[in-house]
This record gives structure tokens, C-alpha cells and sequence, in this order.
């Protein structure tokens, strides 16, 4: 038993060790592509994710020495009012995000400051990329900061002011853990849309109840989990629910279970009738 412990933590030693090495020869790799001074330690990458223009949200994710640190994984909001269903700017949405996240630096960078990165990466092509510069220029950053952008279509790497692509091997380290950074800014840009599109039916849903306000709506999410969930409960048993007495579990409970007409009367376009 001791010489199989033994053999296992030598074969998970030997495997950690060789990531390791192709971590170092990606990031010596992308220093020698991007004509860095240093090896980079802190990357970070930007995406946007909507559903035509509703429920946008950006998401940041952060490698350190070429590995996900989710610890410092960020989502962000988009505010801006001409960001809406129907209506999407991705270039706005960009700017928006990178102006936040670095509006603390402006016009004094801290390159020594842990959480100053060493790369920049925007998810997108030359138009995504100038929009970020733009107010990174606003902020006096655009020069202590290397930004570039990856394009999704043909891999390709844009800089600053030019306007042709890197010339690269796509399956170059670099590039690879380029792709990797925005892979995973992908996912979690898409996972956290997710998430927020499907609170926004919910409490839609909710809202139309008559009595049930946006605590007693928690309540009811907090409780069940989910509007299906919430349907299958007896009206007893969402009385049960603090905030809820019985008179408003009668409610809720007539409002899951609607009559034809009452149906049709709270028809909603593009939520479901329940």
C-alpha cells in the first residue's frame, strides 16, 4: 500500500512538473510575441455576453503565471442606458467594464501594485480593441498598460494602432494560452448571463402576483428554488414560507395554477404561461 502511495505521488509530481514547464515556455513564449520587457505574471482578460442587447454583463478573468486565479474572477453589470433589449454595443459595453476596473489607476499607475496586469486581453477584433484604448486614453493608462485583442474568428492578434494582425502560428504556446484566457472569459461571461437571465424571468414572473413584493419573492425563491418547484407546492405549504400567510399562498398558488382565461389574461410576450 505504502509503495503504490508512493508511486502515485511521483507520477502526480512528475505531472504537475511538466504543466509547470509548459506554463513557463507559454508565458516566455508570449513575452518573446508581444515584445515584453519580463515574463508576464498577471493576465487578464475581458468579454461580453447578451441576448440581444438584454441582460449584458462583462466578465473578467485573471491567470496568474499562466494559471486560472479564480480568486480574482470579476462580473460586471453593464450600465449603460443605450445597453438594452434589442439594442447591443459590445464596443460601449467594453469600455464600460475597463473603465471601471481600472478608473482607480487614472493618470498614476501602480505597475509594481499585485493587481496591475502585465497583458490586457479584449475578446474581439480591431473595432473592440480601439473602443477599450479609447478610455484607457481618458485615463492616462494607454501607455502603462499592453493591450491587445483576440479575434475569435481566425485567432488573430490585434495591437494598438496597427492595422494588420500579429503574424502567428496558431498553435504556437502563446497563442494557445492566449485562447485559453479567452475561452475561459467566454464561459464565464455566458455562465453569469445565464444566471442573471434566468432571475430576471423568475421575478418577472413574480412580480405580476398581486401582494407579493420583492422580499416576500426571495422568500419564495430562497424556499423553492425555482418557479417549477414553487408550482408543484400545495398552498399549505407555501404558507409555510416566513412572510407568507395563508391568504397569500392562496394567491400565489391561484396565480400558478390559472384558469384558461386568467391564462391568458396574464400572457406576457416571451414568458411562459404557467
Amino acid at each position: 500500500m505504502i509503495e503504490l502511495v508512493e508511486r502515485n505521488a511521483r507520477y502526480e509530481l512528475e505531472r504537475l512538473q511538466r504543466q509547470r514547464d509548459r506554463d513557463r515556455q507559454s508565458l516566455e513564449d508570449l513575452m518573446v510575441l508581444l515584445d515584453l520587457p519580463d515574463v508576464p505574471g498577471r493576465i487578464e482578460c475581458y468579454d461580453i455576453s447578451h441576448l440581444q442587447g438584454s441582460d449584458a454583463v462583462g466578465s473578467q478573468v485573471v491567470f496568474v503565471d499562466g494559471v486560472p486565479a479564480k480568486q480574482h474572477y470579476r462580473h460586471y453589470n453593464i450600465k449603460n442606458p443605450n445597453v438594452q433589449n434589442g439594442r447591443s454595443d459590445d464596443f460601449a459595453s467594453l469600455a464600460e467594464v475597463l473603465g471601471r476596473r481600472f478608473r482607480k489607476y487614472g493618470g498614476n499607475p501602480h505597475p509594481e501594485d499585485p493587481d496591475f496586469p502585465d497583458v490586457v486581453v479584449i475578446d474581439g477584433g480591431k473595432g473592440q480593441l480601439s473602443s477599450v484604448m479609447t478610455i484607457l486614453e481618458k485615463l492616462e493608462l494607454d501607455e502603462a498598460l499592453t493591450v491587445i485583442s483576440l479575434a475569435k474568428k481566425r485567432e488573430e492578434i490585434f495591437l494598438p494602432g496597427q492595422s494588420q494582425p500579429l503574424r502567428t502560428d496558431p498553435e504556437q504556446p502563446g497563442v494557445q494560452l492566449l485562447r485559453r484566457l479567452r475561452d475561459e472569459a467566454h464561459r464565464f461571461a455566458i455562465s453569469f448571463h445565464r444566471q442573471k437571465r434566468s432571475q430576471r424571468l423568475k421575478t418577472s414572473y413574480l412580480d405580476r402576483i398581486p401582494g407579493l413584493g420583492h422580499h416576500r419573492q426571495k422568500q419564495l425563491l430562497s424556499r423553492f428554488h425555482s418557479i417549477d418547484y414553487l408550482r408543484q407546492a400545495t398552498a399549505a405549504q407555501i404558507a409555510e414560507t416566513p412572510g407568507i400567510g395563508p391568504k397569500l399562498a392562496e394567491i400565489v398558488y391561484q396565480h400558478l395554477h390559472p384558469s384558461p382565461t386568467l391564462a391568458e389574461e396574464n400572457a406576457d410576450p416571451g414568458i411562459p404561461v404557467y
